[in-house]
């Protein structure tokens, strides 16, 4: 599917989809920090050409079509993983606008404009995303604006109170409203996402309930297969409700295994428990499913080419996980460092793509630019460059330890529809909306026809 972007940069990416490349791949010297930092800096900037929210009469913090409002929240996570290892801040006032517009009326990215079709992980992204700026004490906010704790916190308080335990003992279902198309589903990221943010809150704030929360969230997971046990453990996609959870879809993706492999990395370093140790050891066992010859590519479509627009960013997601779970579990370095730095000198190769020349595409073991493009891509792209950088800084910041960022542990607590328990309709309440639908359509026929005559 073609992009919409500004009429010159379509017409430039369309004609040089047509046309031969003339320029070579990126220049990557892992050793060379000047290197490092040049090829970088012209993905990122591919990465933000993708931005429409600086234009007249757009959306602050949105991307151009086709992209969700969830993947702009993940877009942020990767500029701000741009700045922090790359000691880069040209995209730091966009950041920060960005991740203070779409906060919502209740500041717990629940926006209006999103409120109706948002899902439990698009929500999740944006809260991954503050929850970084608080590890990494990114500027905080101005003091009447809410930090990025407190944002965190506000996303991790609405999410738990949808935990329905009506259904399968428990799990969140993927979307927040019944009229969404996969209400049924209890699928992986969304409860994948409240464990892993459970797990940094914990870390951050010293506070033993979001231990407790983790600790829930994963152990349903565990019960319901969508976690596989023994030393390798698959992360796997989803349950359906209408089977009470019995039936697996078998799906792996790389996000998710991302998403539990760094939430237990961030509890070990926390809690110092073995059983948060040996999970972290065997889920990154698991994660070889996703490299060949070390080279990362998304297993469950990258190889039919049937990746859609979203999951053509899940590997920028799960490089960022790869890179901090390095940083907090010494264990785990070598192996994660030799992926991450193989991996990254293989996607600059496929970033030769379009007429700016550091278009880059998805498959990275193609030699030079494979065609495709998009958000995805750069954002992939640029996440395995940068942490390549990750053992050369600092593991996220805790409130004891430099953190800077405030919160509430009562954040999003107060009471409106977005956080409350899975929506319920009664059918007694559809019959009632029936009976107003139907005396509100009489009465407006009976308006019409009075006009009329």
């Amino acid at each position: 599917m073609l992009v919409s972007k500004s009429i010159s940069t379509f017409l430039l990416l369309s004609l040089a989809s047509i046309l031969p490349s003339q320029v070579s791949a990126l220049t990557l010297d892992l050793n060379d920090t000047e290197s490092l930092q040049n090829a970088t800096s012209l993905v990122a900037y591919g990465l933000m050409d993708y931005y429409t929210g600086n234009q007249y009469g757009k959306t602050v913090g949105m991307f151009s079509d086709p992209y969700y409002w969830w993947q702009a929240g993940g877009a942020w996570g990767s500029m701000l993983d741009y700045w922090y290892y790359m000691n880069n801040d040209t995209y730091n006032d966009d950041i920060m606008a960005a991740l203070l517009h779409q906060t919502g009326d209740d500041n717990d990215y629940v926006p209006l404009n999103q409120s109706t079709t948002e899902g439990n992980d698009d929500q999740a992204f944006w809260g991954i995303a503050v929850m970084t700026a608080a590890e990494r004490n990114f500027t905080n906010p101005p003091e009447d604006q809410p930090q990025w704790l407190y944002l965190a916190q506000a996303v991790f308080n609405t999410m738990a109170m949808r935990w329905d335990s009506d259904t399968c003992g428990g799990g969140l279902r993927w979307q927040i409203f019944i009229w969404n198309s996969g209400y049924d589903y209890k699928n992986t990221v969304s409860n994948g996402a409240l464990f892993h943010i459970a797990s940094r809150l914990a870390r951050y704030t010293g506070n033993q309930s979001y231990v407790d929360w983790a600790e829930k969230v994963y152990d349903w997971m565990y019960d319901v297969h969508l976690i596989s046990n023994g030393s390798y453990m698959y992360v796997y996609d989803g349950v359906n409700i209408g089977d009470n959870c019995t039936t697996v879809t078998p799906y792996q993706w790389t996000y998710n295994q991302g998403l539990l492999l760094s939430g237990c990395a961030y509890l070990y370093n926390f809690t110092g428990e073995e059983l948060w140790h040996n999970r972290t050891k065997n889920l990154l066992t698991a994660a070889g499913v996703f490299f060949n010859n070390s080279i990362l590519y998304e297993a469950a479509c990258q190889g039919h080419n049937t990746c859609n627009t979203d999951q053509r960013s899940f590997k920028a997601y799960f490089s960022r996980f790869l890179g901090t779970t390095a940083q907090l579990v010494p264990e785990t370095r070598n192996q994660i460092m030799h992926w991450i730095n193989t991996s990254a000198v293989a996607a600059a190769q496929s970033c030769s793509g379009g007429t700016d020349g550091h278009t880059c595409g998805i498959n990275w073991f193609a030699d030079g630019w494979d065609g495709m493009y998009g958000l995805g891509e750069q954002m992939a792209a640029l996440e395995i460059m940068v942490n390549t950088k990750a053992l050369s800084k600092a593991a996220p910041y805790t409130s004891s330890n430099g953190g800077s960022s405030v919160g509430d542990g009562a954040a999003g607590t107060e009471p409106h529809p977005t956080n409350l328990a899975p929506l319920h309709i009664t059918k007694g309440s559809r019959a009632g909306a029936g009976i107003i639908t139907a005396v509100i359509g009489i009465s407006i026929v009976t308006c019409a026809l009075w006009l009329v005559f």
